[in-house]
């Protein structure tokens, strides 16, 4: 089949009218300028799981707001203004979390604590024994 054969309309013109005269190219550089800035990260499940959980001083609730107000500026096209709330509900997820991991590693070290002070106290602490409860009271009461 030869091109020649084909009727092309004004907008859909064949480069070259003959097969010979297509030759491949050496390499080719395609300057594409400015490589396009990607959005920023809205953090947005992440501040939800921290609103969900322990949210001490609602740190997870500002995040979510935070996450939220950069979702919308992203969608506005706002970059700039999409950044700068990432960057917050970036660092009030941080915060959640360590506070959200902090209280249980505090409590667990407060138990053992109190364990092992319960457990040197005079003479043999049986806490759920039958007079357990009692005599964990009791010691309070000195």
């Amino acid at each position: 089949m030869d091109n020649a054969t084909y009727c092309y309309s004004n907008d859909c013109t064949p480069l070259t009218s003959s097969k010979s005269a297509r030759k491949p190219a050496g390499s080719t550089v395609v300057n594409m300028g400015h490589t396009a800035k990607v959005p920023p990260r809205d953090y947005l499940v992440w501040s939800l799981c921290n609103t969900l959980y322990v949210n001490f001083c609602c740190l997870g609730f500002m995040a979510l707001i935070y996450s939220i107000k950069a979702r919308d500026q992203k969608t506005l096209g706002d970059l700039q203004a999409a950044q700068e709330c990432s960057d917050k509900a970036k660092w009030y997820n941080i915060l959640a979390s360590g506070w959200n991991l902090l209280v249980p590693l505090l409590i667990l070290g407060l138990l053992v604590l109190l364990l092992v002070h319960l457990g040197s106290a005079e003479g043999s602490f049986d806490f759920f024994g039958e007079d357990g409860f009692q005599s964990f009271m009791n010691l309070f009461s000195r």
